[in-house]
């Protein structure tokens, strides 16, 4: 389900990628490998982004909450927008 997640979220035009945050607890492991930015727990998914700039923050937060809802049936799903990225094509 993590690494599902993480392909659809990477996969929106405003996210740059996911971040596992600051202290790089927003993670999920799986046997070999750690799914960074996306952390699935009993009652909640937890995903962390960096996005573009663009879009007003809480407006793409909830079109990834809407994305992911479907797959996490009966979880909360938190996100967390941990950097703010300005396009190449956007600097001088």
């Amino acid at each position: 389900m993590a690494r599902e997640i993480a392909n659809r979220v990477r996969g929106l035009s405003e996210v740059v990628d996911l971040s596992a945050g600051a202290f790089r607890t927003t993670a999920t492991f799986t046997p070999g490998d750690r799914i960074e930015g996306v952390s699935v727990r009993e009652n909640a998914v937890a995903i962390g982004v960096v996005l573009r700039c663009g879009r007003p923050i809480p407006e793409v937060a909830e079109e990834i909450r809407a994305l992911v809802a479907p797959m996490a049936p009966g979880r909360r799903v938190d996100v967390s927008v941990e950097d703010v990225a300005a396009d190449v094509a956007d600097r001088g």
